[in-house]
């Protein structure tokens, strides 16, 4: 790679990892918000899961090597309960840079408790389903999770490997 192009990748690397800051928690219910209107039948999902995890913007850039980074919240039974950072690395055909949001449904408190541990990782044979009308017809769990990213804007050509880590932070309740 020409030291130019390295350092271009770097600085939208960096820019995507370390430019998301504390969303107030309205872009939560703003980004639920639209991802019903998208899909109508993706309000179900909300209701019966056991928790999720909101994902209202998560910023992706690449040069070969990609990287995205998001913060949300997290909820259980409708009660918001911790914020969460997802980080992503990616290796691959991949150039551009997007937006995009992601919920993840945990099914069980199994599946929730999995996540609240901190170490919850969703590696490349993970399938996140993109949103577009009718998706949530079809929409399933697969080990108590079900992933959904719904597209904000830009451009991103890639055809790439790698996988998704997340924190989690309990919200003290004094």
């Amino acid at each position: 790679m020409r030291r130019g192009a390295g350092v271009v990748m770097l600085v939208i690397i960096g820019a995507v990892l370390g430019a998301t800051p504390v969303l107030p928690q309205d872009d939560a219910a703003q980004a639920v918000a639209e991802f019903k209107k998208a899909d109508p039948g993706i309000a179900r999902f909300f209701e019966t899961a056991y928790g999720y995890a909101i994902f209202p913007s998560v910023g992706k850039g690449a040069i070969g090597i990609g990287g995205a980074r998001g913060k949300g919240y997290v909820y259980q039974r409708g009660r918001l309960i911790g914020r969460s950072t997802l980080t992503q690395v990616t290796i691959g055909f991949q150039l551009g840079g997007q937006a995009y949001r992601e919920v993840i449904f945990f099914k069980d408190k199994t599946a929730l408790d999995d996540f609240k541990r901190g170490n919850f990782e969703l590696g490349a044979q993970a399938s996140a389903v993109a949103l577009k009308e009718g998706v949530s017809a079809n929409l399933s769990y697969s080990g108590g999770v079900a992933i959904v990213t719904m597209a904000k804007g830009g451009l991103m050509y890639e055809a790439s490997v790698g996988g998704q880590k997340f924190t989690f932070d309990p919200i003290r309740s004094d």
